[in-house]
């Protein structure tokens, strides 16, 4: 046994499953081809964090010197030392290469991770707007936060139960019930707002307890040699199987996550020292780094993003070897060492000199926070660059419906309403370029939805109504809408601008979105089938043609969709001096928007709707621009930036030469 295991103490079993957990999450966030299903090495983590904690408490009680202290100061020991380094590191080497506000990001999100809330902040941050994952250095903290809680209160739990009913049996009985109530929390969670089942306890905890209930079952498992082996691989078997089927698009954790939590279970059932699976070397050296690794991964994982390498097979797996290198360094400069000096500190001195490290480590990430970022630490052109991701409707927040039915219909450029906006958020993000096109007396009436294409009769499956907060009702909102438009004057036109193609192929953003189309209409489908297809474009000509019955309809083609930040990979790339702008061929605009294209056009034939075509003037014959001269046109991704949407104020000045303006007042008009 190696110097590294008798300092963690780990039983080989146990350690070559967590090495299995880490490899597991670190391919799969590398996107290594086959790990689609990577991230349930965290609920292994999970199983694994349950059946140890509940074993250090229940034979503390057992034998009658348990202490809550020495129980939090043993957890203070093994996880703070080498998070608080790596927050510190993140935080010294962003000072050089991160804009103001994604540094003041990474600050806030350094002070939830060492106060162990980061995944309450990750879950509140979850949505549309959201800054994408691999922008986030500090997200993965979120599963350690997740097993804070569940220490501070496991101890306590279990304690309170002991001292009026000692004996495995009722806690037994204690961790059957959690469990039973935790899983169906989860259940009901992700079938309604996944992120926060995600990343919450009350969603998580059976899946800890699920290894305590190992630990309390374990006098009661004691299998025969030949059948130890049977468990063990039907359990890695089941992990397996885990990683294989789901994916990034699967909703998470719920009922699915039991596979890869009963395969853990029936692994630490099985207990075999010295299996072949589990007791190799290389499996005891990488689950004696295993927290390391998750700590470093991670940030790997960002800063491939950062130099745009995050698909190049070279720098991947330098990536993952530099993963191996830091982890390795972390425990072994880090952890062991701060452990073993920690432990031997009397009780005083350990909590006084834990609390002043901790304090004085938060300071700079206050300070960060306090001052916005440090701004002038990075070239102006860098920060101007980078604050175009701020470059968005002044009025987001309180315009753009989120959830609900009913629009707040804010009115730009006048009172009086010329001219209704109608769609989601690409709606939003050009409504000020319409407005502009009206000059002084516009009257655009904004009626915008996230994530909602306005076309009758669309639908959505319940894994993308599950990653929805709140009351999200886009179906009823095009319901609304309808019926406004119906019982508004005729000679006010209506202009359409959706995102459409993410209903079928997710955002081209997300390299790990699912194959599996978000909407539909007659049915869900499995696949991008010629039939939904076919729908939608019969869907886009109907939408089209009954709004025209009545007023002048203008549809809006689809929006070029950069597939990456602009502003953030342009204030990078100036950062390595770089000086080359965004853009994606038009080929691959067409891939994904030539379907809409030609229900437009079908709609145009059959009812006389108007095309707007904004690659006129965000594309050439062979390419379509996120930025020119280093200047960004996108607030992101997908969304024109207050300063690329004037560039199609020439093509919405169209829709002012073309309509017969009716004087209406608005009070009337919201009656």
């Amino acid at each position: 046994m190696s110097g590294d295991r008798l300092l963690t103490g780990f039983r080989s079993d146990i350690n070559g499953l967590r090495a299995w957990a880490v490899m597991a999450v670190i391919l799969y966030h590398f996107n290594v081809p086959g790990f689609s299903g990577g991230f349930v090495g965290v609920d292994v983590f999970f199983v694994i964090s349950g059946y140890l904690m509940t074993s250090i408490v229940v034979k503390g009680l057992e034998l009658g010197q348990f202490s809550l202290l020495d129980f939090y100061a043993a957890r203070i020991r093994r996880i703070v030392p080498a998070l608080l380094v790596l927050c510190l590191i993140l935080l010294g080497v962003g000072y050089f290469v991160v804009p103001p506000s994604d540094y003041e990001q990474l600050a806030r999100h350094a002070i939830a991770a060492l106060g162990f809330f980061s995944n309450s902040r990750f879950s509140s941050e979850a949505g549309y707007f959201d800054v994408a994952s691999h922008q986030k250095w500090l997200l993965h903290t979120w599963s350690l936060s997740v097993e804070w809680q569940f220490y501070m209160l496991l101890p306590i739990v279990l304690a309170t139960v002991w001292r009026f009913w000692p004996g495995r049996t009722v806690q037994l009985i204690v961790f059957l019930l959690g469990c039973a109530l935790s899983l169906a929390a989860s259940v009901i969670m992700t079938s309604q707002s996944s992120s926060g089942a995600f990343y919450l306890l009350q969603a998580r905890a059976w899946e800890m307890l699920a290894g305590g209930l190992v630990f309390l079952l374990a006098r009661r498992l004691d299998f025969e040699q030949r059948t130890k082996v049977a468990v063990e691989l039907l359990g890695l078997a089941m992990i397996a199987l885990a990683v294989l089927i789901f994916d990034g698009g699967t909703a998470w954790p719920g009922w699915r996550a039991a596979l890869p939590v009963l395969g853990a279970m029936m692994i630490l059932a099985a207990h075999r020292d010295r299996s072949l699976w589990t007791g190799g070397h290389v499996a005891q050296w990488l689950g004696d780094r295993s927290y390391s690794l998750y700590l470093w991964h991670w940030p790997m994982v960002v800063a491939l993003s950062f130099v745009e390498q995050q698909k190049n097979p070279v720098a991947i797996s330098a990536g993952i070897a530099l993963t191996l290198l830091f982890g390795h360094a972390s425990c072994r400069w880090v952890e062991l060492p701060v452990r073993r000096y920690l432990a031997n500190l009397s009780p005083l001195r350990f909590w006084v000199g834990v609390s002043a490290v901790f304090g004085a480590a938060l300071l700079p990430a206050f300070a960060i926070r306090q001052g916005n970022g440090f701004e002038g630490r990075l070239s102006p052109e860098v920060e101007r660059v980078a604050a175009a991701s701020a470059s968005i409707n002044p009025r987001r927040e309180t315009c753009h419906a989120k959830r609900g039915i009913e629009s707040p219909s804010c009115v730009w450029g006048g009172e009086t309403w010329h001219v209704i906006a109608l769609g989601d958020s690409h709606t939003s993000a050009m409504v000020t370029a319409i407005a502009e096109a009206g000059g002084a007396n516009a009257g655009v009436v904004q009626w915008s939805y996230s994530n909602c294409s306005y076309i009758l009769d669309l639908k959505f499956t319940p894994q993308f109504l599950a990653k929805k907060k709140g009351n999200y009702a886009c179906q009823a909102f095009v319901n609304w809408a309808t019926g406004r438009l119906d019982s508004l004057p005729g000679e006010i036109p209506v202009v359409i601008a959706n995102r459409y193609a993410a209903h079928v192929f997710g955002g081209n953003e997300d390299s790990q979105a699912s194959s599996r189309p978000d909407a539909y209409f007659s049915q869900p489908y499995e696949t991008r089938d010629e039939r939904l297809f076919a729908e939608f474009k019969a869907a886009i000509v109907k939408t089209a043609c009954q709004a025209a019955n009545q007023r002048k309809v203008y549809l809006v083609r689809p929006i070029p969709e950069m597939g990456v930040d602009v502003p953030r990979v342009l204030s990078r790339r100036l950062l390595r001096g770089v000086r080359e702008d965004v853009s994606i061929t038009r080929a691959d605009y067409l891939s994904r928007n030539q379907w809409v294209w030609e229900a437009q056009d079908e709609a145009a034939r059959q009812c006389g709707v108007s095309i707007l075509d904004p690659t006129e003037f965000l594309c050439d014959a062979d390419r379509c621009y996120g930025s020119r001269n280093m200047q960004p046109y996108f607030s992101d991704d997908d969304h024109l930036s207050e300063v690329g949407n004037k560039l199609l104020v020439p093509m919405f000045r169209r829709v002012y030469a073309e309509r017969q303006i009716h004087q209406i007042e608005p009070t009337n008009l919201n009656q």
